[in-house]
């Protein structure tokens, strides 16, 4: 955190150095204390089907932030104050590269083009949806201060769903398939309406041309693949630096803390690059697991695994606390001038254009995903369909961090419109995360496990290698007549129409094993390392 945003989180009044350390311990204390009460709640509620530990611990910040409020009797206080470089910095990375780094890769490329449909596209037409209703609907309500660039943030911001929230009520046994999309949606989503939001700030709209869009575009393309890119090359040069240097013959130590610290760096250097940051880390954790997780010592694995998930689950709690908490916010609620009323309707709208600008894109991407796969069992359902699009109209932390982003000043909001919209955005986070939340449990039960087919299996993995080469000779034999010559390239291209997923699959398990894992690692090519519990065995896997 910069020290000039320290300084004003503290106040004006100058403060001791002995104060300053008082109150700083009393906010640690009172935030481990309720981390602590967070995670014993959220044992006792586990088998619960309307609760789970993110509307617990929003729930706990609220109930938090009322005591607090109460006694400092009605004042502002530091603890209730929200710091986007607390959020984005030191909070958000960790549970980012968690999520790519435990990913069940597998099933996440298996659905790897529904999830970009849902995460790129459905972003980007939920995205123009919510401008538009918010530039035609907000000045009727009495919003009229707010600019071109305003709408198009608005549409930014209330597109970011909130996946950390999503991710709790569905059960990866249960349903796997709903899991992966999800998941995965909401981890593109929320990079993808980052990269929109700095997209629409770092154009100039005193001069707009018939080109915007297309400049809108082709800058939305620059970061959203230049911070993949990054990710990735961070990620194998993590790998081939662990396999390299072998860390593990003299520290386990070392080889946990690179991991750690060029996790985190490729999120830095992201940010300081102008790229999408959540982008980077993702794509790096799932390049780490794949690659650089092989080629550490077996402590050191479960150690790294271990860690990540735990730091990502404190982190995410934590989250949700600092939310309700700053919900309770006083000073923003006064700035906002605002009659309840204006507030109800601002607040109405915003939700409404999140319900129309998500059904507007679940549903027909759903039924283009259909018509382009050929069993019926890969095929999304209704009911499915009705599941992605509720379980994704929750909104979060990453909503209200770009809401203060665009809508405030060095902490101080500029005018009471902008603050009557970080509040109406607060409301619509509080409300579709206690709401919708606890409602998706019990919905995905009625709806969706009750009408489940035994003999179907969303877990229903890629076909074998052995079946693909199967596949590969038998239309080799039709094409060549049962003859020694290779199949023309045509019938690979016949295989790639009628099985894109499994023929991908197949030809990156070839490049993979014939050139990438010999260089980076992985597993079956793990460096023996003396000492290691499993290392003459890793070497044979």
């Amino acid at each position: 955190m910069a020290i000039s945003d320290a300084s004003s989180l503290i106040g004006s009044q100058p403060i001791s150095s002995s104060d300053l350390n008082t109150s700083t311990i009393i906010a640690i204390t009172v935030f481990m204390t309720l981390l602590c009460a967070c995670i014993v709640i959220g044992h006792l509620l586990e088998e619960n089907r309307w609760a789970n530990e993110s509307i617990t611990a929003l729930l706990l910040g609220l109930a938090s932030g009322g005591v607090v409020l109460l006694l400092s009797k009605g004042q502002s206080s530091r603890l209730l104050v929200f710091s986007e470089d607390l959020f984005f910095i030191y909070l958000l990375p960790p549970i980012i590269f968690n999520a790519g780094f435990q990913v069940k890769k597998k099933q996440f490329f298996k659905n790897f083009s529904t999830i970009l449909l849902f995460g790129v596209f459905g972003t980007i037409i939920s995205f123009c949806l919510i401008s538009l209703g918010a530039f035609l609907l907000f000045k009727r309500i009495g919003v009229k201060s707010l600019d071109i660039q305003d709408y198009l943030a608005v549409g930014a911001i209330l597109s970011a769903t909130d996946s950390v929230c999503t991710l709790q009520v569905l059960n990866q046994e249960e349903t796997p398939f709903l899991y992966s999309v999800v998941f995965g949606e909401g981890v593109v989503n929320d990079a993808t309406s980052i990269v929109l939001f700095n997209a629409v700030q770092s154009l100039d709209f005193s001069n707009i041309d018939p080109l915007m869009a297309l400049k809108l575009l082709g800058t939305f393309l620059y970061l959203f693949f230049t911070s993949t890119i990054l990710g990735i090359a961070m990620g194998l040069l993590s790998a081939y630096g662990i396999k390299t240097l072998y860390f593990g013959r003299h520290s386990t130590d070392r080889e946990v803390a690179i991991m750690m610290l060029m996790a985190y760096l490729s999120y830095m250097l992201a940010e300081l690059l102008s790229l999408s940051g959540i982008l980077t880390v993702f794509f790096c954790g799932i390049v780490m697991s794949h690659y650089t997780w092989h080629n550490v010592t077996e402590s050191s694995r479960i150690t790294t695994k271990h860690a990540f998930a735990t730091i990502s689950f404190i982190a995410e709690t934590f989250i949700f606390l600092y939310v309700g908490m700053d919900a309770l916010d006083i000073d923003k609620w006064k700035q906002s001038k605002s009659s309840a009323g204006t507030s109800v309707a601002v607040s109405s709208t915003l939700f409404a254009l999140v319900l129309v600008g998500r059904a507007a894109f679940v549903f027909p991407l759903a039924n283009i995903s259909n018509c382009m796969k050929r069993r019926d069992s890969d095929k999304i359902e209704l009911r499915k369909q009705f599941i992605i699009w509720w379980a994704g109209l929750l909104r979060g932390a990453v909503t209200i961090a770009l809401s203060y982003n665009q809508f405030s000043e060095s902490g101080e909001t500029t005018s009471n419109e902008r603050s009557l919209m970080i509040t109406s955005t607060i409301i619509v986070v509080l409300f579709s995360t206690v709401v919708f939340g606890s409602i998706t449990k019990p919905l995905i039960e009625a709806v969706l496990l009750r009408h489940a087919k035994p003999t179907t299996s969303d877990a229903a993995d890629f076909a074998s290698l052995e079946d693909l080469r199967v596949l590969f000779l038998e239309n080799g034999d039709q094409s060549d007549n049962g003859g020694d010559e290779p199949a023309p390239k045509r019938s690979n291209f016949r295989l790639l129409m009628r099985y894109p997923t499994s023929t991908v699959h197949y030809f990156w398990r070839k490049f993979d094993d014939r050139f990438m894992r010999p260089v980076f690692g992985g597993r079956g090519f793990v460096p023996f390392v003396p000492g290691s519990p499993t290392g003459a065995a890793d070497e044979t896997t």
